[in-house]
């Protein structure tokens, strides 16, 4: 052997490019299930409010009102006519959006707890070591 042959050196591995598949699967069922089940908690937290007397603001109760352009207009009321027809629309709305960036932010703590955890480590192998120096307080 030479001295200046490669042999001696670690062999590293390439990473790869894209995230496991396994994560893109759960970032896609999260991207569903998030909206279904902050909507679903604003619906129910709307009905137990008006049960149990909360003040809730009287613009968000009752049936959305459109501007008049879109009355006259089949099209879009045909497809707007779910959301006409829905009482207390705009207050199921609000609550289920403050309760998907409540969820939404929980699950990212969450992740970055636990990446903290499992992820990679700080430094590579290719990296070099921290600089071992010790600073002296300057005297004069």
């Amino acid at each position: 052997m030479g001295k200046y042959s490669t042999s001696s050196r670690k062999k590293v591995s390439p990473k790869p490019e894209s995230p496991h598949f396994i994560w893109r699967g759960i970032g896609c069922l999260m991207m569903i299930l998030i909206p279904v089940i902050s909507f679903a908690a604003g619906y129910e937290t709307i009905n137990y409010g008006l049960e149990r007397g909360w003040q809730i603001p009287y613009q968000w109760l009752g049936t959305p009102l459109y501007p008049d352009l879109f009355y006259r207009s089949d099209a879009l009321m045909t497809l707007l006519s779910p959301i006409t027809n829905t009482p207390n629309f705009y207050a199921y709305a609000i609550t289920g959006v403050v309760y998907a960036v409540l969820l939404g932010g929980i699950i990212s703590v969450a992740y970055a707890i636990a990446y903290r955890f499992v992820g990679p480590p700080k430094y590579g192998p290719l990296d070099a070591p921290r600089p071992n120096i010790k600073v002296k307080k300057y005297k004069r």
